[in-house]
Order: structure tokens, then sequence, then C-alpha cells
């Protein structure tokens, strides 16, 4: 089974010669990581409830979350601080605009910052069990796999911003 590595290696190499039709033969795997562009950032959503596994590994972090029933906007979230991020990013503006999604998904993959930014940040690394919080972007529409993108995440009383670095 070839690696990850060399199947990315693959799609660009076919991508640069103008191939497209291998591209659609390649397993789903192949496909899992979304770009950035797919993800509506006009419209934060906010997700809670208890981590069901994580993992910390290339291209970035993941936990899939269940869900908490109800899930409803806590109050004061527009009203909670934010780290400053050495990328310009409205924290306070994104945390006002936040919605809870539309969808209702019990399970949603959480895709996280990759290991050197959630080493920066000093994120510890979460366990079966573990309540967390985020606020970050979906795909448009809401189409397809239940995936957020986080921008903040919120665990035991500490936020961390995950679009760049700490300023």
């Amino acid at each position: 089974m070839p690696t990850s590595n060399s199947r990315r290696r693959f799609v660009l190499v076919a991508a640069g010669a103008g191939f497209a039709a291998p591209l659609l033969a390649l397993p789903s795997a192949a496909w899992a990581h979304h770009g950035w562009s797919s993800f509506d950032q006009d419209r934060p959503i906010y997700l809670e409830g208890k981590v069901a596994s994580s993992k910390w590994q290339n291209p970035h972090a993941e936990l899939m979350l269940d869900v908490l029933p109800g899930l409803a906007l806590p109050a004061g979230l527009a009203q909670r601080s934010v780290p400053a991020q050495s990328a310009g990013v409205d924290g306070p503006g994104l945390l006002a605009k936040a919605v809870v999604p539309r969808r209702k998904d019990a399970r949603w993959e959480l895709e996280l910052a990759p290991l050197t930014r959630m080493s920066a940040w000093q994120v510890p690394q979460f366990k079966a069990g573990d309540s967390v919080s985020a606020v970050g972007f979906t795909m448009k529409d809401e189409v397809g796999d239940a995936v957020m993108r986080v921008e903040y995440l919120f665990v035991g009383g500490k936020v961390y911003g995950l679009r760049s670095s700490p300023a």
C-alpha cells in the first residue's frame, strides 16, 4: 500500500501533467484531507462534547467529538477572551457570529492545527472522555462529512487559537 506521501506526490505529478482521470481512481483515503477553501469562513459554528478519539499526526491533529445532546450556544460566548495570534484573526468577531450547526450529527471530526503549532500553543494531547468545545468552520452549506476546521479550542478553562502561532 503506498504511503500518504507517495499518494500525494502521485496526485501532484498527475495533476501537473494534466492527467485528471487517474485522480478519480484513487482510494478515498487519498481525498481525506480537505482544502481550506472548502470551509465556509463566513459562518463560524460552535460545537461542544466529549472526545471519542484523537490522533496526533501530520498534516494536522484530529479529534473525533461526540456532540452533547441539545447543543446550544453557551451564554457569554461572544464575550470570551481569545489569545493573540501571529495572524490577524478577528476572534471576538468570530465568537459573536458563531451559531450551532444546522445538521444534527452526533459525531464530528475536528481538524486542529499541525503538530508544530499544537506544540507552540502547548495544547495537551486528549484522551477519550475529555470535554472540549470549539468554534470553527464546516463545509459550505454543511454538505458532506461532519468536519470542522477549528479556529478556537476551549479546554479546561484555556483557549487556544489554532490558525497561527501565539503572538
